[in-house]
């Protein structure tokens, strides 16, 4: 071969070659620059613009079983932050009419202080971590950050809190989302996947008076298994069929045709598991449905708790949920990318639910899956694997503000997944400036909120 043979071979050859990612240096870099178009001051500008709150609560009203709205009414006027928590249609609408760094990241879409907590691993030991992906998609990193914030404030003056605690407590937030991000950037992908936060080893690093709180906490979460749940939720028949005990409104009667259908909809789920799984539930059969009335937003979907016996009396709990699109499309106006676009067109919201809390989760539950039927959406997960919370208006304050900072440590590892990560980082620097930024957006969001839960109780 000619040596001009050769350098042509050699020119194809690096031609065909793929074009490598950024890497972490390069995006660090870059997230820098954009503080020129976006520096991180203008985080704290909440937008003001034509708001429409109680017609968009009414819009998801329209949709939901209407025999349930009192109650959901009902559970969102408890207080400010209950309120809180079932709008975030609301506050998806807001931050769209708010600047945005364009960066984006698989969301939580709903990330406020009572949507993480603990659950079960496959492996049976006990993490912490987001467990509410109702409305996940792709959206602005900041807008989970904004929401998780606006959440610690609002919690804290729900509980009256002094402001320097709540100050404390939602700077920490920032800075330990901050932190958490840049310390990512030193493992590989792989390693950031596998990433999670055990319970039982996370709290032998806090102070006294949250291990205290977190012990307690965890204790309670090991103790709500599917098994326990059986023998509170089910008596056992003469004939050995188990069944639920009604418990209306939040466990009651459906039609004896749902049973039958439910059957055949089980079918259409096990197309959507992992092997191992189909093969496990092969072991059971449904023997009985009730609907059941969930959360705060969420009252008023279609929500079905079913049982499953084997013929040795053995049981297991799988929780049925309706899926809409999520308020980070519907009313954030985030285009979404097209793998997930495609997914909902082939197999419903069910789907986009799952993929996107397997994304963010650290470790998930494998009965994991969803279906379509007769036009609605549904995604499927166990029920009541040692699945736990923290309640925050029970907190002292220095436990209070370490679960502020937990919180922003795990939603920092969920957005870390994203190859954007460093982009984030690099814009973010410490969390220092931003921290300041996004507790004015935050204070200014929960007076903003406060208004709108006025409005609301007058309209009742």
């Amino acid at each position: 071969m000619t040596d001009s043979s050769a350098h042509t071979a050699e020119s194809a050859s690096a031609n065909a070659r793929p074009k490598l990612p950024p890497s972490s240096t390069q995006s660090l870099a870059a997230g820098r620059a954009l503080r020129k178009r976006m520096p991180r001051r203008q985080l704290s500008a909440l937008s003001h613009h034509d708001r429409r709150p109680l017609e968009i609560l009414a819009e998801q009203n329209s949709t939901r079983l209407q025999d349930l709205i009192p109650l959901r009414n009902e559970r969102m006027s408890q207080s400010p932050f209950t309120f809180y928590r079932g709008t975030a249609a609301l506050m998806a609408a807001d931050l769209a009419a708010d600047v945005h760094t364009d960066i984006l990241v698989p969301s939580c879409g709903d990330a406020h202080v009572s949507n993480f907590g603990f659950y079960a691993s496959p492996q049976r030991s006990l993490v912490f971590d987001l467990n509410d992906f109702d409305e996940a998609a792709w959206a602005p990193w900041e807008w989970d950050v904004k929401r998780l914030v606006a959440s610690v404030i609002i919690a804290g003056q729900a509980t009256s809190r002094n402001q320097d605690v709540v100050d404390t407590a939602a700077l920490a937030t920032v800075r330990a989302y901050a932190h958490t991000l840049r310390a990512n950037l030193g493992l590989s992908p792989t390693e950031r996947y596998y990433t999670h936060i055990d319970a039982d080893a996370g709290v032998a690093t806090l102070p006294n008076d949250a291990q205290r709180v977190l012990r307690k906490a965890i204790k309670h979460a090991r103790r709500r298994t599917g098994e326990r749940s059986v023998k509170k939720l089910t008596v056992t028949e003469e004939n050995g069929h188990m069944r639920f005990v009604l418990q209306p409104p939040t466990l009651s009667q459906v039609a004896d045709a749902t049973l039958q259908q439910m059957r055949h909809l089980m079918e259409h789920y096990l197309e959507n598991t992992n092997f191992d799984i189909h093969q496990l539930l092969r072991h059971y059969e449904v023997v009985n449905i009730v609907r059941r009335v969930v959360g705060v937003g969420s009252v008023g979907t279609r929500c079905t708790l079913n049982l499953l016996q084997d013929g040795d009396g053995n049981a297991l709990l799988l929780q049925g949920k309706e899926a809409g699109k999520s308020v980070l499309e519907q009313y954030g106006g985030i285009t979404q990318p097209r793998i997930l676009r495609d997914g909902v067109a082939r197999h419903g919201e069910g789907a986009r639910v799952v993929s996107m809390q397997r994304v963010l989760q650290a470790v998930s539950d494998p009965f994991l899956g969803y279906l379509r039927h007769d036009g609605a959406d549904f995604y499927v997960r166990q029920f009541h694997d040692m699945k736990g919370g923290i309640d925050a208006d029970t907190l002292d304050d220095g436990p209070f503000k370490v679960y502020a900072q937990a919180c922003g440590v795990t939603l920092a590892r969920a957005h870390s997944q994203s190859p954007r990560a460093a982009l984030i980082s690099g814009y973010l620097g410490n969390g220092r400036v931003a921290a300041q930024a996004l507790l004015e957006w935050g204070y200014a969001y929960a007076d903003r909120s406060r208004s709108d839960y006025e409005q609301f109780l007058a309209s009742l």
